[in-house]
């Protein structure tokens, strides 16, 4: 048995990345904020998950959580490209400064650290799928932020010779993401809506597509990073290697639910990109991973999901 930080473990990537390692048998703490954590994603856990609440930004805290742990799950950001693009000082100090606060606490333990980055790093390239070679060019400054923070891990390999990995995200989806909030992901704001009967807003003309990637793969996915033996400073994308646009996503999505969902079209949103699809080659050759999850299955699981938070948020008996 190892034990493990995961920053973030409360929110929705990083609950699920808590899930795989305590089914493996490994000790686990998270650090979170919880201003978007929950600690009822933890609560199934009971005892076995030590959560200490506190702030990437404060580099004490930083310190005393990656005491004794062999790696580090690097989950918790702040999220969202618009909240960015409206607040970029905040969103600096939090996913860059405080995310190097977790690398200089896990050089001075010796542990690995594996990174939650984004597809947002490549930009609106006109090139598909996004490979690993392409050169970086974030359009906002959440992009730009991420892309920082896992050059500054990268040279933490190259100086340090710590154990690095930064994962490349794209567009995960899946049970216990927030769908209350305007920042909330595209999936789980159609679920809401397909569930409640309300139009979906689609930003732009809902061609835009997306390598839509099941939660529970990506958790699988961090854990083979953490457990494979890789040079510092490997990046890989984590993901499918498929795309889908908006528009086929709310047919599939009215498939399961039994009817057509009404269409809401607005201007397109500020500092997106158009198209979003990962080679996910290199993940397949140095970890072995391929996504267990097709997306009508993973989204057929997620509606289940959202579909009985909504009746126990109606029946007065909320536990998530």
């Amino acid at each position: 048995m190892s034990k493990y930080l995961v920053t973030g473990g409360a929110g929705f990537i990083g609950s699920h990345i808590v899930d795989a390692l305590v089914a493996a048998g490994h000790e686990v703490r998270v650090l979170d904020n919880l201003s978007t954590g929950q600690r009822c994603n933890l609560e199934h856990h009971g005892g076995n998950v030590e959560l200490i609440e506190g702030d990437l930004r404060d580099m004490a805290v930083g310190e005393h959580n990656c005491e004794g742990g062999q790696g580090g799950f690097h989950e918790a950001a702040l999220p969202s490209v618009p909240r960015s693009v409206e607040d970029p000082l905040t969103c600096n100090a939090v996913n860059v400064d405080g995310s190097l606060n977790v690398f200089v606490a896990a050089r001075d333990v010796g542990a690995k650290v594996v990174y939650a980055g984004s597809s947002s790093a490549y930009g609106d390239t006109e090139v598909l799928p996004k490979h690993e070679a392409m050169p970086v060019a974030p359009l906002s400054p959440y992009a730009a932020a991420k892309v920082a923070t896992e050059q500054y891990l990268a040279s933490f390999a190259k100086v340090y010779g710590m154990k690095t990995v930064t994962l490349r995200y794209f567009n995960v989806f899946g049970p216990r993401q927030r769908n209350d909030s305007p920042y909330s992901g595209v999936i789980a704001k159609f679920c809401r809506n397909a569930l409640e009967g309300a139009a979906c807003r689609i930003e732009g003309d809902g061609l835009q597509s997306r390598d839509f990637t099941f939660v529970a793969d990506v958790a699988r996915g961090n854990l083979l990073a953490m457990m494979t033996d890789l040079p510092g400073g490997t990046t890989m994308n984590l993901a499918g290697g498929d795309r889908i646009s908006l528009i086929e996503m709310l047919d599939e999505l009215g498939r399961l639910v039994g009817r057509g969902i009404e269409r809401v079209h607005v201007d397109p949103r500020a500092g997106d990109v158009k198209h979003s699809q990962a080679d996910a080659r290199r993940a397949k050759d140095l970890l072995g991973f391929e996504c267990a999850y097709s997306f009508a299955d993973g989204l057929r699981e997620t509606l289940d999901w959202y579909r009985e938070s909504l009746e126990e948020v109606q029946t007065g008996q909320v536990k998530r």
